[in-house]
């Protein structure tokens, strides 16, 4: 009091205080704010993987010792600084699409946010932060209409120190030491900023041997050897792009055919010439046919053509309708070069409100006119696992790669195949995130990886993770290795979603502790 009344009486003073306690009031915002674009730096296209242990740490001190309130409010801040830019590939589609993403994604932060707040008041709080992470990821993976888990901490860790926890225990449990790490981080500058020095010196050594450890793991984990036995199989890679990028590539759908059997064409005349080894089997993209091949003769020649050419087993990736006239459906279908489609996936996980609209199509196609091109996919109820000619692959199509469990279910097959169509996000970070969750994949399972992509990225990755081959996106592109299949599986393999379900259970349990702790001390 005598302070305030000091500050009114000498000149200038009272402005001073006024602007301090201005700033302290936005220095916790701004901390979120930053802890969200470190983050998001994190991921590709900038890749700094080490600021995903940064921010992690930030946004725990940011909520450190908040109400729950002011916790949700600092988190949806860091979902926010996050999200948009994470999601801003999706400009293509419409402004409003990216701002409706980005906001909705952010509300999961807006609930982690207390529960970090809530979890740093337990002893060993690292840990049971690290585990409120994966709760909520596990969350936002699944709810609603079967989730989005896109921008998880794993996806950043893709060739980190961090990847060799793959194989151990999949993607949940690189968030969870990612995670970890970054609790562990904040635990030290907590012990510098208290500045007993006995104390505060102890303590960071402490973490300074556990950060260590967590590093020195993730080493041996990667020195851990991967599935083997075995042949070896030639694969190649057609990437026929399309004519214009954007939403404009869906009225292209018989150019982006044609391209498609174009390099097919060009890969069997280099096979012919001996520029290249001839392939055991060929790797088309998801709409490589947006034409109907069992409805459309044109284009069905189109196919038998190229892959009579070739003279191989084609994985081609088709629109296909169903015969009700209202729903279609995303296929991989197996080609043979002497009896035409065969055996075929169908997508399982299609895209809410990018292939189907899950609630109110009415209401949202007069409002949102592009909902007229979006149609009604049906959802595949079988694994994608296929026999192409000499080999057996697990198929994935477009973001099903971001889902542990669909990407698992196939992950007994020798060789993981990802077919996508990024021409409508072209030129933006969401290819090159999606290909960094394919090499994380193809760590995990202990697999070769092939991405084929109608515009890019389309790639090869090795069971460990190293890129083979990579294409440029929007440049038409063949891609011929020879690649090992395995058969043995990982230890991630073997656990399959226990990891995620103990680690969230952990992170549910904690906060549910720390609020009963918080209760009992204020004798509630």
């Amino acid at each position: 009091m005598a302070q305030e009344m000091l500050a009114e009486e000498i000149p200038g003073v009272a402005e001073r205080e006024r602007v301090r306690r201005t700033s302290g009031r936005l220095r916790r915002p701004a901390g979120a704010v930053l802890a969200g674009l470190l983050l998001a730096a994190a991921f590709p296209p900038i890749g700094w993987w080490p600021l995903a242990l940064v921010a992690a740490g930030m946004i725990i001190l940011v909520v450190r010792e908040r109400p729950w309130r002011a916790a949700a409010g600092l988190g949806m801040l860091f979902g926010l600084a996050f999200c948009f830019p994470l999601f801003e590939g999706l400009r293509p589609v419409g402004d409003d699409a990216w701002v409706a993403l980005s906001v909705f994604e952010a509300l999961y932060f807006a609930l982690l946010g207390p529960g970090l707040a809530l979890a740093t008041r337990l002893p060993g709080w690292p840990v049971w932060t690290a585990a409120l992470w994966v709760a909520e990821e596990f969350v936002r993976g699944r709810v609603p209409f079967g989730g989005f888990p896109w921008g998880r901490l794993a996806f950043s860790q893709t060739a980190s120190p961090l990847t060799g926890y793959a194989p151990l225990g999949g993607a949940p449990l690189v968030s969870f030491v990612t995670a970890l790490a970054g609790g562990l981080l904040a635990a030290a500058v907590l012990a510098l900023w208290r500045r007993r020095r006995g104390a505060a010196a102890g303590a960071v050594k402490v973490v300074a041997l556990a950060l260590t450890g967590i590093v020195v793991l993730g080493l041996v984990g990667s020195l851990v050897p991967r599935p083997t036995g075995g042949r070896a199989v030639t694969v190649a890679v057609i990437q026929g792009n399309v004519p214009r990028s954007g939403l404009d590539f869906l009225g292209q759908r018989e150019a982006v055919l044609d391209n498609h059997a174009r390099e097919t064409h060009r890969l069997a005349a280099e096979v012919r010439a001996g520029k290249v080894a001839r392939p055991d089997v060929v790797i088309w993209p998801e709409n490589s046919s947006d034409l109907d091949p069992y409805a459309d003769d044109q284009a069905r020649g189109v196919i038998d053509a190229a892959v009579r050419d070739i003279g191989v087993p084609v994985l081609v990736g088709a629109v296909v309708d169903t015969g009700d006239g209202q729903h279609v459906e995303n296929r991989g279908i197996v080609w043979s070069p002497s009896t035409g489609p065969g055996a075929y996936y169908v997508k399982r996980h299609p895209l809410p409100f990018g292939e189907y609209i899950p609630i109110f199509r009415g209401l949202l196609q007069k409002v949102i006119t592009r909902f007229d091109r979006v149609g009604e996919f049906v959802k595949g109820r079988w694994r994608g696992s296929l026999q192409l000619g000499p080999v057996k692959i697990g198929d994935v199509i477009c973001f099903e790669v971001a889902y542990d469990e669909i990407v698992r279910d196939v992950a007994d097959d020798p060789l993981l195949v990802v077919q996508t169509n990024n021409a409508t996000f072209g030129r933006t970070g969401l290819p090159q995130q999606q290909f960094a969750m394919s090499r994380l994949r193809a760590v995990e399972h202990g697999r070769t990886m092939v991405v084929a992509s109608t515009s890019g990225i389309s790639g090869i990755i090795a069971p460990d993770g190293r890129v083979l081959d990579q294409s440029q996106e929007f440049t038409p592109d063949i891609q011929v290795e020879r690649v090992p299949l395995r058969w043995s599986r990982t230890l991630a393999d073997h656990l399959g979603a226990v990891p995620e379900w103990v680690l969230a259970f952990l992170g549910f349990t904690a906060a549910a502790v720390a609020v009963c702790r918080t209760r009992m001390s204020r004798g509630i």
